[in-house]
C-alpha cells in the first residue's frame, strides 16, 4: 500500500503495519473492536459472515471496512485460521485514556494453521505439527516437526519417500519449505497440506545451528542425539525462525529434540497406512483401527497412540517390554483402575505446561497443572511399588515436582477465576500489603453506605442515594422534591430529569481510597501470578516429563482394557521366520457387524520352507480383502506392544509391511487406476527384505484379461524367486494363478468358501486349501440388481467362452453371435438397438476392465428404459 497524505493518521498506521504483513489477514484494533480494511475486510466478510460496509476514511476514495467485538476475538480467528488463512492480531500497545493523538499498535501475535496454540483451534486427541522440509536434492531431505501446543520437536533426514511417509504419518497443519521449491513440492507430495514457503538463505547450515544453539543455550547439540543429521537441523532451524518471524517469542517450552530414525520402527508407507484404514482423515467418522483401538482416558495418551499405531516398533526387546507390562496390567485389578482414575485427573498435562512460557495460562488451568502433579506424585507411588521392571523404570522418571505444586496450592483460592482480569484468585494471608488493600476496599464500600444513612439523617432527605458511575465517580443523588435542602457545601456535578448529582470533599476522598485500593490489589494479584509463573519456568522439562510417561501409561492401560473387552491374546514375537495366526479376526470388521452376526476367524500359516506365497481365490464379496487386512493389521497391533484379535499368534519381527488393496487414481497427476496400481506394486517389489510382509490384492484387474493375468502371473514368480523371500498374500479373482502351485515349491493355493444353493451364493468367510475355480462375478452382478435378461445373456456368453479352450478372447467374442443375441432387453424401437449395437461394435473388449463393462450394461439398461 503507498502512503497517501489524504490518509487520517489511523490509516497511516494501518497501512505501515499491513505493509510488513502483506500475506496476512491484519485484525487491527480500535476501541472495543478488531476492524480490517479493504481485501481483508471482504476475507472477513466471506469467511465471517459478518457485514461488509464501505467508509470514507479520509483518502481520496472510500475503503471497504468489516469489524466484529473485541471479545469475540477466539471465535472469528478459529473461522479465519480453519479457512486456511495467517491471521496477524495488531493490539493497542498503550491505554487510550492516557495517550493524547494517535495510540501506538503492534502485532502482538501471528496465528497460521501450524502455529495455533488456542484451545478453539486444537483437536484435543490430535498433535498440530508445523513441519519444515529442506529440500537438499531430489532425493534427499532434511524434515521436522513442532507441535508448539506441547513441545513436542522431532526431526529426521531421508530419501522423498521417508519424507513422503513421515508426512503423511504426522498429518501436519502447515509445512515449511524453500519458495522456489513450490512445483517440486506439489509434484512430489500433492496439494492436501497448507503450506507457506521460505527464502533460500534461511535454509543453511550454519544459521540454522546458530538458531538452534541460541533457542537451546547450548554449546553444542550432542545432547540431543541429533548432531549428524545435518539435513535435519536445518529444517529445524527453519521452523525456529518461522516462530520468531511470526511473533512467536515465547518458547521455553521446546526444551529439547526426538530424531526419528527410520530404523527403530516397523516400515509402512503412505498406501499402506491408507489401505489399511488407520487412521483415517480428520474428523471423518469412519471405521478405523485408532477408532477401534483408543479407550485412553487424557488426551495425551490419544495423542500419543496415534503415532504408536503409524510408528510401531520392530526391536523384539521394547516390543516384549511393552506387551509383558500389558499382561501384568490385565492381571493387576486394582492398579489398572486407579492408575485410570489418577491420569484422568491430571488433565492435558503436555497443553497446559506449554501455556506458561506464551503467557496464555489462566490461574485455573495453573491449580489444575498443580492438581496434575498431585495425582502424578500418587502415580509414582502406585507404580513405584509395582513388581514388573519396566513400571518401576517408569515410575522412576515421574517427577511430581513437591514445591512448586505445594506453592500453587498455598497461593491461589480453591476455586480460581479462568483468567486474571476477574481478580480474586489470591489467597488471604499470601501478602500483607494486599490483605490490608482488601480491607480497605471492603470496610470502605461499608463506610458508604454508613455515610449514606447518615447524610439522610442530617439533611432530612429520606429519598438520599450514593451511587457510582466511571464518568463521575461516587455521587450523593437527590431527586428536585428535595434539592432544596442540599447543603451548600456539596457541589453539584450532574442535572438529570427528575434529579441532581452532588460530590463532597469527604465522598472523593473514599472514592480514591476504594478505587486506588482496587487497582492496587489487582496490580498485586497480578504481579504475584507472574511470580508463580516464572517459577514454574524452572519446571518446565519435568512436567513435560510427566505428560509423556502418563501418556505411555495411558496407552498401556488401553491395550490391557482392550484384551478384556474384546477378547485379545498376546502374541509370541520371535526373531524366526514363521507366521501362525490362529482364529485371527479383523479387530474393525468384528466390533461393526450387524447384530446378531459373528465375525468368522480363519488361521494363517506362512514360512519360507512350503509356504511361503499364498494365493486366495474365491468369489467377490467373500471377504478375501479382509482376510488380507486383518493378517497385516495383527501384525501391526502386536509390534505395538498390543495384545492381538486372535486366538494365538506366533509372529516373526517385520521390518516392513506393503499392502496393494482396492482401486485408486491420480487423474490431476495425468495417473489411470492402472498406472496407480503398477507404480505401487513397482513400489514394494524393489524395496522388499528378507523380514518383509507383503499383502496384494487384485494385481493386474485394471489392464486386459491376458495382461493382467501376465503381469499377476510373473509378479507371484518373482516374489517366490527373490533372494529375499518375503512373506506374501496375493488375492486374485484370476483362478487361472492356482497353476502356480504345481510349477513352485513355496507357492501354495487357498480359497473362501462358499455356499450355492439353488441359483444363489452364500459366503461362509472360512479359509480352506486348494484354489477356487472360479470367481461368481455375475453372481455379484444379480445381487446388485441387474435386469434378469442381462444376467441370463451373461450365464450363456460364459458357458460359451469357458467351453473354448483355444484362441484369444477376441476370436472368442466374434463366435458369440447368433440366434441368442435377440434377447427380449433388445426388443425396443429400431434406432435405440441400433445404437446398441454401433456401441458395442466400438468396444475393445481387451481393454475393457470389470467395472467399465458393468457402467456399459447400466448405459445400455438406461438406454432401454
Amino acid at each position: 500500500m503507498s502512503k497517501s497524505s489524504a490518509d487520517t493518521p489511523l490509516m497511516q498506521q494501518h497501512k505501515a503495519i499491513k505493509q510488513r504483513y502483506p500475506d496476512a489477514v491484519l485484525l487491527f484494533r480500535v476501541g472495543d473492536f478488531y476492524e480490517t480494511f479493504g481485501q481483508d475486510a471482504i476475507i472477513a466478510s466471506q469467511v465471517l459472515g459478518i457485514t461488509l460496509t464501505r467508509r470514507n476514511n479520509g483518502a481520496a476514495s472510500s475503503s471497504e471496512l468489516a469489524g466484529f467485538p473485541y471479545h469475540s476475538l477466539d471465535t472469528y480467528l478459529h473461522k479465519l485460521v480453519k479457512a486456511g488463512y495467517r491471521v496477524a492480531i495488531c493490539d493497542q500497545l498503550e491505554d487510550p485514556r492516557q495517550v493524547k493523538g494517535i495510540v501506538k499498535r503492534g502485532v502482538t501475535e501471528m496465528v497460521t494453521p501450524g502455529t495455533a496454540t488456542n484451545e478453539k483451534l486444537l483437536e484435543h486427541h490430535s498433535n498440530n505439527f508445523l513441519a519444515s522440509l529442506c529440500f537438499v536434492s531430489d532425493d534427499s531431505y532434511g524434515i521436522a516437526f513442532l507441535d508448539i501446543s506441547t513441545g513436542e520437536f522431532f526431526i529426521a533426514e531421508g530419501d522423498r519417500e521417508y519424507a513422503d511417509k513421515l508426512l503423511q504419518s504426522f498429518q501436519p497443519a502447515e509445512v515449511l519449505f524453500q519458495r522456489h521449491r513450490q512445483k517440486q513440492f506439489k509434484e512430489y507430495f500433492g496439494t492436501k497440506f497448507y503450506t507457506y514457503t521460505l527464502d533460500e538463505w534461511i535454509f543453511q547450515d550454519n544459521y540454522a545451528k546458530d538458531i538452534l544453539l541460541k533457542h537451546f543455550q547450548t554449546h553444542s547439540l550432542k545432547g540431543f542425539g541429533v548432531e549428524s543429521l545435518t539435513n535435519g537441523l536445518i529444517a529445524a532451524g527453519a521452523i525456529l525462525h518461522y516462530l520468531k518471524d511470526t511473533e512467536h517469542p515465547n518458547l521455553q517450552h521446546i526444551t529439547s529434540m526426538q530424531r526419528i530414525d527410520k530404523e527403530d520402527f516397523l516400515w509402512m508407507d503412505r498406501f499402506t497406512i491408507r489401505n489399511l484404514e488407520l487412521l483415517g482423515v480428520p474428523n471423518s467418522e469412519g471405521h478405523t483401527l485408532l477408532k477401534v483401538l483408543d479407550q485412553t482416558v487424557s488426551p495425551m495418551g490419544a495423542r500419543l497412540l496415534k503415532r504408536w499405531i503409524v510408528f510401531p516398533l520392530k526391536d523384539a526387546v521394547r516390543i516384549n517390554e511393552r506387551l509383558t507390562l500389558v499382561e501384568h496390567l490385565i492381571g493387576a485389578v486394582d492398579l489398572r483402575t486407579h492408575l485410570a482414575q489418577n491420569i484422568k485427573q491430571c488433565g492435558d498435562v503436555e497443553r497446559l505446561v506449554s501455556k506458561i512460557p506464551l503467557k496464555k495460562i489462566g490461574p485455573r488451568e495453573v491449580l489444575q497443572l498443580s492438581r496434575g502433579l498431585q495425582q502424578v506424585a500418587a502415580i509414582k507411588d502406585l507404580c513405584g511399588g509395582s513388581s514388573n521392571d519396566y513400571l518401576r523404570r517408569l515410575s522412576d522418571t515421574l517427577n511430581p515436582c513437591t514445591f512448586i505444586a505445594g506453592k500453587i496450592q498455598a497461593e491461589l483460592v480453591e476455586n480460581p477465576p479462568p483468567t486474571t482480569s476477574k481478580g480474586s484468585f489470591i489467597r488471604q494471608g499470601i501478602h500483607g500489603e494486599l490483605d490490608e488493600l482488601r480491607q480497605i476496599a471492603s470496610n470502605g464500600k461499608e463506610y458508604l453506605v454508613q455515610m449514606q444513612q447518615q447524610e439522610s439523617i442530617n439533611t432530612g432527605i429520606p429519598s438520599l442515594k450514593i451511587g457510582f458511575n466511571n464518568v463521575f465517580g461516587y455521587f450523593l443523588e437527590v431527586t428536585n422534591t428535595h434539592k432544596n435542602k442540599v447543603p451548600a457545601s456539596w457541589t453539584r456535578k450532574q442535572t438529570l430529569t427528575n434529579a441532581e448529582r452532588y460530590i463532597t470533599p469527604e465522598l472523593k476522598e473514599y472514592e480514591e481510597k476504594i478505587t486506588g485500593a482496587e487497582d492496587k490489589i489487582f496490580q498485586i494479584e497480578l504481579a504475584l501470578f507472574e511470580a508463580l509463573l516464572n517459577e514454574l519456568q524452572d519446571y518446565l522439562s519435568p512436567i513435560q516429563t510427566n505428560g509423556n510417561i502418563l501418556a505411555i501409561l495411558d496407552c498401556l492401560l488401553c491395550f490391557a482394557q482392550n484384551a478384556l473387552q474384546f477378547n485379545y491374546k498376546r502374541p509370541r514375537i520371535h526373531d524366526g521366520e514363521e507366521l501362525i495366526i490362529k482364529a485371527g479376526r479383523h479387530p474393525v470388521i468384528e466390533r461393526f457387524l450387524n447384530a446378531g452376526d459373528q465375525y468368522v476367524s480363519n488361521d494363517i500359516v506362512l514360512n519360507k520352507t512350503d509356504q511361503q506365497v499364498i494365493i486366495l481365490t474365491g468369489p467377490n464379496m467373500s471377504g478375501k480383502s479382509a482376510l488380507l487386512r486383518q493378517v497385516a493389521i495383527i501384525t501391526l497391533m502386536a509390534h505395538m506392544g498390543s495384545f492381538v484379535s486372535a486366538d494365538d499368534a506366533f509372529l516373526p519381527v517385520t521390518d516392513k509391511i506393503f499392502t496393494r488393496v482396492g482401486a485408486s487414481d491420480n487423474l490431476s497427476g495425468g495417473e489411470s487406476t492402472f498406472m496407480v496400481e503398477m507404480n505401487e506394486t513397482a513400489s514394494i517389489l524393489n524395496n522388499v527384505t528378507s523380514r518383509s510382509l507383503i499383502l496384494l490384492d487384485e494385481i493386474g484387474r485394471g489392464t486386459s484379461t491376458y495382461d493382467g493375468i501376465s503381469i499377476a502371473w510373473s509378479i507371484v514368480e518373482y516374489l517366490h524367486q527373490a533372494a529375499q523371500m518375503p512373506l506374501t498374500l496375493f488375492a486374485t479373482h484370476y483362478h487361472e494363478l492356482n497353476e502356480l502351485e504345481n510349477k513352485w515349491q513355496r507357492v501354495k493355493n487357498f480359497h473362501i468358501t462358499n455356499k450355492e444353493i439353488g441359483n444363489k451364493i452364500i459366503f461362509l468367510r472360512k479359509l480352506a486349501p486348494g484354489g477356487s475355480t472360479h470367481s461368481f462375478g455375475i453372481h455379484v452382478a444379480k445381487m446388485a440388481g441387474m435386469p434378469a435378461p442381462l444376467i441370463t445373456r451373461a450365464n450363456e456368453i460364459l458357458l460359451q467362452l469357458e467351453a473354448k479352450q483355444v484362441g484369444d478372447v477376441t476370436e472368442k467374442v466374434k463366435d458369440l453371435g447368433g440366434p441368442r443375441m435377440q434377447l427380449s432387453i433388445f426388443d425396443v424401437h429400431t434406432q435405440t438397438f441400433d445404437n446398441i449395437r454401433k456401441m458395442l461394435e466400438g468396444l475393445d473388449i481387451n481393454r475393457l476392465t470389470p467395472v467399465e463393462a458393468l457402467l456399459k450394461l447400466q448405459e445400455i439398461k438406461n438406454m432401454i428404459h
